[in-house]
């Protein structure tokens, strides 16, 4: 009996992903990338959605050929769609439902980062107000919440039926169906600098984390789970963009300043997560039955540091 239950608790037979199928929204680069890679790895089928096809055939061609090489069960697809919009929601629904019966788990990962402002001159009314409303258009603000924070909610609701598939499949015995929402240590920060000074992009990430608590008491009795990933400071194409190595890995350059403090982290030039860091917390979600409504903090200790309501 001992034999057998060391042969459960092995990361090879907990972290088997083979017969999952995963979605991902950004899943071609920055911790989309990190997560659908992870996923992949492991035996999972991917799609990943992204905004245009080129691009998601290029990453999806090279990692599915090197798990062809490797000998690795997984392979990864890339999907055109604008997630912002409910029409697209339903339609990646539609066309993922005509290549699988089910799919496991969600990831709605896409996001940007737009609407900056730089620190007033002056503190008074006038300086902010030229500092931050000029500078913050109506369009912009939009964007970021559409694309953040509305079109999660849309894909979430669109990929429903498809997620009940996997609770009713064979698979469903081994892992439960899931949502997670990438949103950031930003949803909690109550300084600007943490979030590159963007003030749609703080309230639109507060704004998942609230709805990924909501949403996991809404689905309760579908029994499908609803969690998130907040993570901190990571190299990607929107915090290093032209970093990128020939896997799609971005990379900060040595001595590269920030205006917070990243107390922990592996050892390297610059305190940071790494892919390893989100591929570890990525199996753990996907794997564990017993958190739902739940956010995960990988920041590094940034919030210890700054203030926050986390």
């Amino acid at each position: 009996m001992a034999e057998t239950v060391l042969t459960q608790l092995t990361s090879s037979n907990l972290f088997d992903l083979t017969g999952v199928v995963a979605v991902v929204t950004g899943g071609g680069t920055g911790i989309g990338l990190m997560i659908s890679s992870t996923l992949l790895a492991n035996g999972a089928t991917v799609y990943i959605i992204g905004p245009k096809q080129e691009d998601l055939d290029k990453v999806a061609k090279k990692y599915s050929d090197a798990c062809e090489k490797t000998g690795r069960a997984g392979r990864m697809y890339g999907i055109e769609g604008d997630i912002r919009k409910k029409s697209e929601a339903l339609r990646l629904a539609e066309e993922i439902g005509k290549r699988e019966q089910y799919v496991t788990v969600l990831f709605n990962n896409a996001g940007i980062h737009a609407g900056y402002y730089l620190l007033p001159q002056e503190a008074s009314g006038t300086g902010y107000r030229d500092a931050v409303f000029n500078n913050v258009d109506e369009a912009t603000f939009d964007n970021v919440l559409h694309t953040n924070a509305i079109g999660p909610y849309f894909m979430t609701f669109a990929f429903l039926p498809l997620l009940e598939k996997w609770k009713q499949s064979n698979g469903g015995s081994r892992f439960a169906p899931q949502i997670i929402m990438t949103t950031s240590m930003n949803g909690w920060t109550k300084d600007p600098a943490t979030a590159g000074f963007s003030h749609p992009y703080m309230f639109s990430k507060a704004a998942l984390g609230k709805a990924t608590a909501t949403l996991a008491n809404e689905l309760l009795p579908l029994g499908i789970r609803v969690n998130g990933i907040a993570p901190g400071l990571f190299a990607t194409s929107m915090s290093a963009p032209g970093t990128e190595d020939e896997a799609g890995m971005a990379h900060f350059p040595e001595g590269s300043q920030f205006p917070f403090q990243t107390p922990v982290g592996r050892p390297g030039p610059v305190p940071q997560g790494t892919k390893e860091d989100i591929a570890a917390l990525v199996l753990f979600l996907v794997a564990n039955w017993f958190v739902d409504g739940e956010t995960v903090l990988i920041d590094g200790g940034v919030l210890l540091k700054h203030p926050s309501s986390y």
